[in-house]
C-alpha cells in the first residue's frame, strides 16, 4: 500500500520532475551532481509521505483486520448446523443466523425472524447515522412460519439486481419450484453494518458479501478534491519550468559560443581519446541537460510536502476553535476533507437548504384545517411563545406554572406534568454528562445502545389542542360516526372529515412505536394478548384471528390463474404479497370492538384523564357498562419516525386521544377516544419520494370494512388529485376555503400538508392489485412501473383538511446571513417547500429584505420562460443605467461587491416546474445573467437533482466557487457536486455530514468558518507559496550568475550537498511556520468587517501580476547577493568554495529576513524557528567542512567555514548584501503601510487600540459602508416610486417565526392589483404594446397549460403587490420599492 500510494505522488508534477532528474544524472554525458545527491530530493520527499500514508494504512489495516475477524452464525452443509464464521469468509448464498444486537456481515434477503408478525427492526446509524429504529419485513409467503427455517429444504431461487450503491433501492424477485414469484424491495433486505435490534433472532440469505455490499461501495474512501490554489500553483510551477528552459538555454547557448571561442585551447575542450573534440553544437546540447540538473531546485519540489503540512496544522486550529463547540449536542466541527480548506476563503456562492440548515428541524403542530374550518390552536401559540427549554430544576418548575396558569382545567394540569417531567429529566441528565438514554437491554452482551431519540424534545411532542376542536372531537361515538358515513348533513359531514382527518395523521406514516422502560421495544399488541381470555366467546374469537395467520401458507396464486378469478376470491389471494385482508369473522369482532358507547355518562363526555394511560382493548367493548373487564393501565408511548413532520402529526393526533399504540406489517392499532381502539388492517404503503410529493397508506377500515387510501402531501399536488367530475358543492366549498388557509399558512411560514382520502370497491382494489403486483415483480423500469401504480391509486381523492406545522429559525442565522452578504458571498435558497413559506423564511432569515424587488419566475412553458426573463432583465437594465450616476456620487466604500446592478437590490424567486425550463441548454446563459444581477434566489419546491443541476451549472458556467450547505438525504447530491460540501449535522441523520468536506452543528458557525479561518487558510498558503517560488528562484540565481564566470560549464562554486540541503533543511521550517500560525487580522476584527473578506475572495495575494512582482524581486536580491561577495573578494587569490560560502550564507540571512518582513504576526515561535534555521546552517557546515576532507572529488571543503567564522570581512559581507537586498522591499512595505494602506492594513492597525477606540473605529468603518446602502436604497425607492399603484391592505400578522419577525409578508390571492402604469417601466425599448400583444396568443398555444398562479381573470403587463400591516401599509410600500410579481401572462400583453 505504501509502494502504490508512493506511484500516486508521483504523479503530481514536481515529483515526476525531479524523478526525470534523477534518471537523467545516471547519463555520464551530462551528469552534474553525484547520482546519490540528485536523488536525495526525491527520496526525502516521498519518504515523508510514505511514512504519513503508512501509518494512516496500517491503523487502517487494523481495524480491517478486526471487522473481517468478527464472528457470525453461519450455515454449514457439512455440518448440518450453524457455525461461527469470520465475516471475511461469508459468501453469497449462505445463511446467516443473527441474534439481537449483533451487526449484520453482508447484505442479506430475510427469510425467518422470531417476531410473530415477521419484523426485524434494525438501527442503521453505522450506515446514515440515524438512530430511529427502521422495519424491515420477512419476504411474503415466509413471514407465517411457525419455526425456523431449514436451510436445506430452502429450494427457490432469488435473482436481484448487480450490486450498486444506491442504499434506498433493492430490486429482485424470489422465484419458487412453481414458478410463482414473489417481488423484493428494500424492506426485505438487511443491510452490512446495521445492527439487529428487538428481535431474538433472524435469518437471512446472502445476496452481496465483500465489497460488493452497498455500505462498502458507498465508502470509496477519502474523497479527495483539489483546492484552486492547487491548481493555480501547479499552472505558476509549468510557469517555472518555462523560466528553466529559458536560463538552460541561456547556459546551453554560452557554453557553445565559449567552446567556439576556446576552440584551439585544449583546457576548455578537452579531445576525446581518438584525438577528436566534442562540436560546440553537441556541447552546448549537453550543457542544456546538465543546467537542467544544476538548477532543478528552481522547482520547489517541497512546496507539495509544506502544503500537506501546512493544511494539516490549519485544519488542526479549526478543528480545535472553542466557537465551533455545539453544548445542546455536544459535538463541533469535523474536517472530513483536509485538502481544500483554503478554498474556504474564496467562496462567491452558497447554496443553502431550508429544513434543518437554517431551521432547526423541529417540527411543531401550530394550526390545522378541517373540513374549510380552521382551528387556530390559540393556547398552543401562546405555549410556543413563552416555551424555553430548560437547563434546571428550578426552571423547569418555572414553566410549568406558566404553563397550568393558562387552562385550569384537569386535562391542561395534567398536559403540564407531562412537559415538566422529560425537562426535568433532561436537565439530570445533563448535570451528569450524558444525554437522556433509555435503559439498555438486559443480559450480556447487549450491543451499544444510541442514547438519544430524534424528533422527541418537549416543545415537539407536547401539544395544547383547540378547545373548540376537542369538543367537537370528544362528541364523536360509534353511533354518530356511524351516522355520519349514512347521512349528508352538515354535521354529520364535518363528524366524518374530523374523524378521518385524525385517523390520516395518526397512521399515515411510518412512525415505530416503543416504550421507555424497555427500549426499543416495539409496542405490539400480539393477536393471542390482546385481552384476557374469560369465555368461550373469547376462545372463539382467538382461533379466528389464527385462521388469518393460516390464509398465508396456502400455495402462491400465479398471475395467471389470479386473471380469471372473481375479484373477491383474486384479493383473497394476492393479498399475501402485501398485507392480509380481514375475513368476515375477524370483521365482526373488530365491528364489536367499535360498539357504541355510554354518550350519557360523564366519562365519555370528557377527555381521558391520563395521556399516559391508553386503551388498547381489541376484543372488548370500552365502555364499563359494555364489558366488565378491567383495563390494564400501558406506560407512556414514544414514537420513532423517519421524518420530523412525521412525529409532528402523530403527536398532534395523540393530544386529541386518536393515539397510534402499535404498528405491524399488517395492522395498525389506533385508540380513537369514543370509538375505542380500532385495528386497521394494513393492505400497502405507498412511502413519500420527492417525484410524487405524497404519502399514501391503503388500510381497511375496521368499521366500514371498506378499503380507504389516506394520503397527505404538497398541495402543489395534492389540489390536483381530487375529485373533479362529480364535485359537490360542499365538497367546492372545502376546497376554496382550505386553499385560503394554505395560503395563509404559507405567508405565516409554516410547512403545509394537504390530507385526503379515498374509499375503494374490492374490485377496484382487486384491479390496482393486480397491476400492482406486475409492478413489484418487475426488475426493469420497476421505479416507473411503480410510480404509475401509484399514480394511478391516488385519484379522486376526497380532501379532509390541511395542516400547519412550524419549524424554527437557527439561533444566529439571519446576523450569519447578513455577515455573508456582506462579504460579497450570494446566497441561493434552495428548499421543497412552495412559495410562500420560502419567500417568508427568507424575508425572516434576512435573506431577502424589505427594500429588495422581489420577481417571481413561473411560466409553464420553455419560450414563455425565456421572454419572462427578458423582460425582467430589460427593466433590471434600464433601472441600473439609469441610476449609473447617482451611485458615482456616493463614494468608494463597497459593502458587498458583486455583480448586480449597481444602485438596485432584486430578488429572484423560482418554483421547481419553471426550474425544468431554466436548466434546459438553451436557456441557460439568460438563467445566469439574471441571476447575477440579483442580490439573492429562493427556488421553492425543487428536487435533489435540480438543486445538484443548479449548483453544478453556477460552478462550471460561472467559474464561481460555490458552498453547499444541507442536513438531509436529499442534499447529499448538491454537497457533492459544490467545490465545498458543508454537512448539519441535525436531526435527519448523517448522510449529509458523511458526504460533506465539512461537518458543523449550526449555520451560523459558517460565519467564522469562512471570514475568520477560510480568510486565514487562504492568506496563509498564498503568501507561503509566494515565499517559496521567492526563495527558490533567488537561491537558483545564484548558480545561473556564477555560469557567466565558469564558461557555462555547469559548475556550482557550492558543495553539492549544501546545494541540496539549501531549500530542502535549512529554509524549509519557517515558511512552514508561516503557513500555519501568520495572521495578518485578528478573528473578532473578521467577524465585525465582513467586507474584509473579499480580499480573499477576489485572490488579492495571489494575482498573476503578484507572482511576477516576487520573482523580479527574487532576481534583484539574488545579483545583489552574488555581486555584492564577487566586487569583495575580485582579483583575490579566494578558491571556488571559499567563494561561495559568504554567497550562501548572505542569501540565507535575506530569505530569512525576507519572511520577517511579510510576517503580519510575529511570535516567540517565529523567532526560535528562525534562529534554529541559522543555528542548523553553521552547524552544519562546521561540521561538513571539518570532517568531510575529500567527499567530493572535483573541490574540497576542508575547513572553510571554520577561516571565515574568523574573518571580519566576511561577517561584513552577509550584513552588507542583507540589507542591501532586503531595502526595497523594506521600502515598500513602509510606504504602503502609511501613504497607501490596503484594508486588510486598515483593519490591523484596529488591533492596536484601546478597547474604546477600536469600537469607535469599527462603527466609523461600518457607517461608512452604510452610506453607500442608504444611497443605493434611496435611488430604488425614488426611481419606483411612480410604479405602485395600489396598496392591499391585510392583516398584520406579528411573530411568524419567534426567532425574527418576518418585516415582509407575502401578498395573498385576492389581495392584488393590477397597475398598468407599470407597462411604461417594464417596456423600456420595446417597439408598442400592441406588438407583445400579437404574440400573446403564439406563446399561449406553445404553453400546454395555462398559469396556475395568476391572480386574475384578465391578462396584465404586471400584477403589482406590495402588502404591509394596517399601521404602515402605504410607508412600507414606499419602502419596499416595487415588487413584480412576473407571471406567464405577465409577458405575454
Amino acid at each position: 500500500m505504501v509502494f502504490l500510494t508512493a506511484l500516486g505522488d508521483l504523479k503530481r508534477v514536481a515529483n515526476l520532475y525531479f524523478l526525470f532528474l534523477v534518471v537523467l544524472n545516471w547519463v555520464p554525458l551530462v551528469e552534474a551532481f553525484q547520482k546519490e545527491i540528485t536523488m536525495l530530493p526525491l527520496v526525502g520527499v516521498l519518504t515523508i509521505i510514505a511514512v504519513k500514508d503508512g501509518l494512516e494504512d496500517y491503523s487502517r489495516y487494523k481495524m480491517d483486520k478486526q471487522i473481517n475477524n468478527l464472528l457470525t452464525k453461519v450455515y454449514s452443509r457439512k455440518e448440518k448446523k450453524y457455525i461461527d464464521e469470520c465475516w471475511k469468509n461469508v459468501n453469497v448464498g449462505d445463511f446467516v443466523r443473527l441474534s439481537r444486537n449483533e451487526i449484520i456481515p453482508a447484505d442479506m434477503v430475510l427469510l425467518y425472524s422470531s417476531d410473530l408478525d415477521g419484523i426485524c427492526y434494525i438501527e442503521t446509524a453505522g450506515l446514515d447515522g440515524e438512530t430511529n429504529l427502521k422495519q424491515r419485513q420477512v419476504v411474503k409467503g415466509y413471514a407465517e412460519q411457525v419455526s425456523e427455517i431449514d436451510p436445506e429444504e430452502f429450494s427457490s431461487r432469488i435473482e436481484c439486481e448487480s450490486p450498486n450503491n444506491n442504499l434506498s433501492r433493492f430490486r429482485g424477485f424470489v422465484e419458487h419450484s412453481d414458478t410463482d414469484r414473489v417481488a423484493l424491495s428494500k424492506d426485505n433486505l438487511l443491510l452490512r453494518g446495521c445492527t439487529v435490534r428487538n428481535t431474538e433472532a433472524v435469518v437471512g440469505i446472502v445476496v452481496y458479501a465483500g465489497h460488493e455490499t452497498k455500505a462498502m461501495l458507498n465508502n470509496s474512501g477519502p474523497h479527495y478534491k483539489r483546492s484552486k490554489l492547487e491548481r493555480r500553483v501547479n499552472t505558476d510551477i509549468l510557469w517555472c519550468v518555462l523560466l528553466l528552459i529559458l536560463m538552460c538555454l541561456t547556459g546551453a547557448i554560452g557554453h557553445g559560443i565559449w567552446l567556439t571561442r576556446y576552440s584551439e585551447i585544449p583546457f576548455f575542450n578537452i579531445p576525446k581519446p581518438d584525438g577528436k573534440s566534442v562540436p560546440p553544437i553537441l556541447g552546448g546540447f549537453y550543457m542544456f541537460w546538465t543546467m537542467i540538473i544544476l538548477l532543478q531546485v528552481l522547482i520547489p519540489v517541497s512546496l507539495y510536502v509544506s502544503i500537506e503540512i501546512v493544511k494539516l496544522g490549519q485544519i488542526y486550529l479549526i478543528q480545535n476553535d472553542i466557537d465551533f463547540y455545539h453544548e445542546k449536542t455536544d459535538s463541533t466541527i469535523q474536517c472530513r476533507a483536509l485538502n481544500i480548506a483554503e478554498d474556504l476563503g474564496q467562496i462567491q456562492y452558497i447554496f443553502s437548504d431550508k429544513t434543518g440548515t437554517l431551521t432547526e428541524n423541529k417540527m411543531v403542530f401550530r394550526r390545522c384545517s378541517i373540513a374549510g374550518r380552521e382551528y387556530c390552536h390559540e393556547e398552543n401559540a401562546k405555549r410556543l411563545e413563552s416555551y424555553q427549554e430548560m437547563h434546571s430544576e428550578d426552571e423547569d418548575s418555572a414553566d410549568c406554572q406558566c404553563g397550568s396558569s393558562a387552562h385550569t382545567s384537569e386535562w391542561h394540569r395534567h398536559n403540564c406534568r407531562a412537559v415538566c417531567e422529560p425537562l426535568n429529566r433532561k436537565s439530570v441528565n445533563r448535570l451528569s454528562g450524558s444525554y437522556p438514554a433509555f435503559i439498555r437491554e438486559g443480559g450480556a452482551g447487549g450491543g451499544p445502545q444510541s442514547g438519544h431519540m430524534a424528533f422527541s424534545s418537549p416543545i415537539e411532542t407536547d401539544v395544547i389542542p383547540d378547545a373548540q376542536l376537542l369538543e367537537k372531537f370528544s362528541q364523536i361515538s360509534f353511533h354518530s360516526y356511524q351516522q355520519s358515513e349514512e347521512a349528508s348533513s352538515k354535521l354529520s359531514l364535518e363528524t366524518m372529515y374530523i374523524t378521518d382527518f385524525f385517523l390520516a395523521l395518526a397512521i399515515c406514516n411510518t412512525v415505530v412505536v416503543s416504550v421507555p422502560h424497555q427500549p426499543r421495544q416495539k409496542m405490539r399488541l400480539s393477536s393471542l394478548g390482546r385481552m384476557p381470555i374469560k369465555s368461550l366467546e373469547d376462545i372463539r374469537q382467538m382461533f379466528q384471528r389464527l385462521s388469518v395467520r393460516r390464509l398465508s401458507s396456502s400455495p402462491l396464486p400465479s398471475v395467471k390463474e389470479s386473471s380469471s378469478e372473481s375479484p373477491s376470491s383474486f384479493v383473497r389471494k394476492l393479498s399475501i404479497f402485501k398485507m392480509k385482508l380481514a375475513s368476515p369473522a375477524l370483521n365482526g369482532a373488530t365491528q364489536r370492538a367499535g360498539e357504541p358507547h355510554n354518550t350519557d355518562s360523564p366519562e365519555n363526555s370528557q377527555v381521558p384523564q391520563e395521556l399516559d394511560t391508553v386503551n388498547v382493548a381489541a376484543g372488548c367493548e370500552p365502555s364499563n357498562a359494555v364489558s366488565s373487564i378491567e383495563l390494564s393501565p400501558l406506560p407512556k408511548l414514544y414514537y420513532e419516525a423517519e421524518s420530523p413532520d412525521e412525529a409532528a402529526l402523530v403527536h398532534a393526533a395523540r393530544a386529541y386521544k386518536c393515539v397510534l399504540q402499535s404498528r405491524t406489517p399488517d395492522q395498525v392499532t389506533v385508540d380513537f377516544g369514543g370509538l375505542g381502539s380500532l385495528t386497521f388492517q394494513l393492505l400497502h404503503i405507498l412511502p413519500f419520494d420527492s417525484l410524487r410529493k405524497r404519502m399514501s397508506v391503503v388500510v381497511r377500515h375496521p368499521i366500514s370494512n371498506k378499503v380507504v387510501v389516506y394520503t397527505k402531501g404538497a398541495d402543489s399536488v395534492m389540489m390536483d388529485l381530487l375529485r373533479t367530475a362529480s364535485e359537490e358543492i360542499e365538497e367546492k366549498r372545502i376546497k376554496e376555503r382550505t386553499q385560503q388557509h394554505l395560503d395563509d399558512y404559507a405567508r405565516r411560514g409554516l410547512r403545509t400538508l394537504c390530507i385526503a382520502k379515498k374509499v375503494m370497491s374490492d374490485a377496484e382494489y382487486a384491479e390496482w392489485l393486480n397491476h400492482h403486483f406486475l409492478a413489484e415483480t418487475s426488475i426493469d423500469n420497476r421505479e416507473k412501473l411503480l410510480l404509475e401504480s401509484a399514480t394511478r391509486l391516488e385519484t379522486d381523492l376526497t380532501l379532509l383538511g390541511a395542516t400547519g406545522i412550524e419549524d424554527r429559525l437557527q439561533e444566529g442565522v439571519p446576523d450569519t446571513i447578513q455577515a455573508l452578504r456582506k462579504a460579497g458571498i450570494k446566497i441561493w435558497m434552495l428548499t421543497g417547500d412552495k412559495r410562500e413559506t420560502a419567500v417568508n423564511i427568507a424575508y425572516a432569515c434576512k435573506l431577502l429584505e424589505p427594500d429588495d424587488r422581489i420577481f417571481t419566475l413561473k411560466s409553464q412553458s420553455r419560450d414563455v420562460c425565456a421572454l419572462v426573463m427578458s423582460k425582467i432583465l430589460e427593466d433590471i437594465q434600464k433601472n441600473a443605467s439609469a441610476k449609473k450616476k447617482p451611485r458615482q456620487k456616493l463614494g468608494n466604500v463597497s459593502a458587498s461587491p458583486s455583480t448586480q446592478a449597481p444602485g438596485f437590490s432584486a430578488g429572484l424567486v423560482i418554483d421547481g416546474r419553471t426550474l425544468e425550463h431554466v436548466l434546459h441548454d438553451s436557456l441557460q446563459n439568460i438563467f445566469l445573467e439574471l441571476t447575477e444581477k440579483c442580490r439573492a434566489v429562493v427556488c421553492c419546491q425543487a428536487t435533489p437533482l435540480q438543486k445538484s443541476v443548479l449548483v453544478k451549472l453556477v460552478r462550471s458556467k460561472l467559474e464561481a466557487m460555490t458552498l453547499a450547505v444541507g442536513d438531509g438525504a436529499n442534499d447529499v447530491s448538491m454537497i457533492q457536486v459544490a467545490d465545498i460540501g458543508v454537512g448539519i449535522s441535525g436531526q435527519e441523520g448523517m448522510q449529509a455530514v458523511m458526504a460533506s468536506d465539512f461537518a458543523v452543528s449550526q449555520f451560523r458557525h459558517l460565519r467564522k468558518l469562512l471570514l475568520v479561518h477560510g480568510h486565514w487558510c487562504y492568506t496563509r498558503l498564498t503568501n507561503m507559496v509566494l515565499y517559496y517560488f521567492y526563495k527558490n528562484v533567488t537561491y537558483v540565481n545564484l548558480l545561473f550568475w556564477y555560469q557567466f564566470f565558469c564558461g557555462f560549464s555547469g559548475t556550482s562554486m557550492t558543495d553539492y550537498w549544501i546545494l541540496i540541503l539549501f531549500n530542502l533543511l535549512f529554509t524549509s521550517v519557517p515558511p512552514i511556520i508561516y503557513g500555519v500560525l501568520d495572521k495578518d487580522v485578528s478573528a473578532e476584527i473578521l467577524m465585525q468587517l465582513p467586507q474584509l473578506y473579499t480580499m480573499s475572495q477576489k485572490s488579492v495575494a495571489y494575482l498573476p501580476s503578484t507572482l511576477w512582482i516576487t520573482l523580479l524581486d527574487a532576481f534583484y536580491q539574488s545579483l545583489v547577493c552574488f555581486f555584492v561577495p564577487y566586487f569583495t573578494y575580485y582579483d583575490s587569490d579566494i578558491d571556488i568554495l571559499s567563494f561561495g560560502n559568504p554567497i550562501n550564507t548572505a542569501a540565507l540571512f535575506t530569505i530569512l529576513f525576507h519572511l520577517l518582513i511579510e510576517c503580519k504576526s510575529v511570535t516567540w515561535i517565529h523567532t526560535v524557528v528562525i534562529v534554529g534555521s541559522i543555528l542548523c546552517y553553521f552547524i552544519f557546515t562546521l561540521a561538513f567542512g571539518a570532517t568531510c576532507k575529500t567527499h567530493n572529488p572535483r573541490s574540497n571543503s576542508y575547513w572553510i567555514m571554520e577561516k571565515h567564522m574568523t574573518d571580519p570581512v566576511f561577517y561584513l559581507v552577509f550584513l552588507l548584501t542583507t540589507c542591501v537586498a532586503l531595502l526595497p522591499r523594506y521600502l515598500l512595505r513602509v510606504l504602503q503601510g502609511t501613504l497607501f494602506p490596503s484594508q486588510l492594513l486598515r483593519a490591523k492597525r484596529l488591533d492596536r487600540l484601546t478597547p474604546e477606540g477600536q469600537r469607535e473605529s469599527i462603527k466609523t468603518w461600518k457607517a461608512e459602508c452604510n452610506v453607500n446602502d442608504r444611497g443605493e436604497s434611496q435611488v430604488t425607492s425614488v426611481s419606483f416610486s411612480s410604479a405602485a399603484g395600489a396598496v392591499s391592505e391585510e392583516e398584520s400578522i406579528d411573530n411568524v417565526l419567534p426567532t425574527s419577525k418576518t418585516p415582509f409578508q407575502a401578498c395573498s390571492r385576492d389581495g392584488l392589483v393590477e397597475d398598468t402604469s407599470f407597462l411604461l417601466d417594464i417596456q423600456d425599448d420595446s417597439s408598442s404594446t400592441n406588438c407583445l400583444n400579437s404574440k400573446k396568443t403564439e406563446f399561449l398555444n406553445l404553453s400546454k397549460e395555462t398559469n396556475t398562479d395568476t391572480f386574475a381573470d384578465n391578462n396584465s403587463c404586471a400584477k403589482v403587490c406590495v402588502c404591509a400591516s394596517e399601521s404602515s401599509a402605504v410607508s412600507l410600500a414606499e419602502k419596499a420599492g416595487l415588487n413584480s410579481l412576473l407571471c406567464e401572462e405577465d409577458a405575454l400583453l
